[in-house]
């Protein structure tokens, strides 16, 4: 890494990246919240960019890959250049579902690449993180698959390379080998009959095996779900989500979760 202090090129560095967010900064410029495969999440000042005559053009809006000309500055890099390298956002703003699902993907990458997460993030997995989320908004800007199946699938990938890997196939406390007819989020999945606690969720037997599919990457057991199972396995996946950040992101309630009936209960 250069050292900072140093003269411009030393301090002056090139990277892919994709914008997960951005807020106004003045009366012209705008922070921009990056996450790269090589340096984990960035936060950086793009001088002039909300100007109509502003040379970034569409480069740094949410959800677009572009290849960026950094100087590392006291408390925020500076964007020096900026082409883009996928207009993934410009697509995935034309459907309503696949844009409030990337919209609770970049949400979920900004957390988990943030410093404050410690020892299961701050940038030790953001390459991974960012490979993932690549991939997931790719899917998403050339429409190949549900929305709502791509982000529980990315929501559960993405939390497993973050430490907090869920099993829904064999007990995730004990390992006996499964389908199992139980499932607990603050255990990490599927739970067998000795392990499960009070309280554990009973979701319809397709539903696990969904589950099992989004995290494997088995789209074809995925696609062939009932609507009924992907919106209990929604629930489900917000409910795991929710317990390991500690709070409930505000882009996922966009995706209507009024609509996602939790998983049954049973005392």
């Amino acid at each position: 890494m250069a050292r900072r202090g140093a003269g411009y090129a030393a301090n002056s560095y090139r990277t892919d990246a994709l914008v997960l967010r951005t807020y106004t900064l003045g009366e012209a410029d705008r922070i921009i919240v990056l996450l790269t495969p090589g340096h984990g999440q960035i936060r950086a000042v793009a001088k002039g960019v909300r100007r109509t005559s502003s040379k970034f053009g569409a480069t740094l809006e949410p959800f677009m890959l572009s290849r960026l000309q950094l100087v590392h500055g006291r408390n925020l890099d500076i964007i020096t250049q900026a082409e883009s390298v996928s207009p993934y956002g410009q697509r995935i703003a034309q459907d309503y579902d696949a844009y409030a699902a990337a919209s609770a993907m970049v949400e979920t990458a900004e957390r988990l690449t943030a410093a404050e997460i410690g020892e299961h993030g701050g940038g030790v997995e953001a390459g991974s993180q960012y490979r993932l989320l690549h991939g997931a908004l790719a899917a998403l800007a050339r429409g190949v698959r549900a929305p709502r199946l791509l982000l529980d699938s990315y929501l559960l990938r993405s939390l497993a390379t973050a430490g907090w890997a869920a099993s829904f196939t064999d007990c995730a406390r004990c390992g006996a080998p499964g389908p199992h007819r139980s499932v607990n989020v603050t255990l990490g999945g599927s739970v067998c009959d000795d392990c499960r606690p009070p309280g554990s969720a009973t979701p319809a037997p397709g539903t696990v095996t969904l589950l099992a599919a989004l995290v494997s990457g088995q789209w074809d057991t995925a696609e062939a779900s009932e609507e009924a199972s992907r919106r209990e396995a929604a629930g489900i996946v917000a409910g795991y989500l929710q317990f390991h950040l500690e709070r409930r992101l505000k882009s996922l309630a966009v995706m209507d979760q009024s609509s996602h009936p939790s998983a049954r209960q049973h005392p």
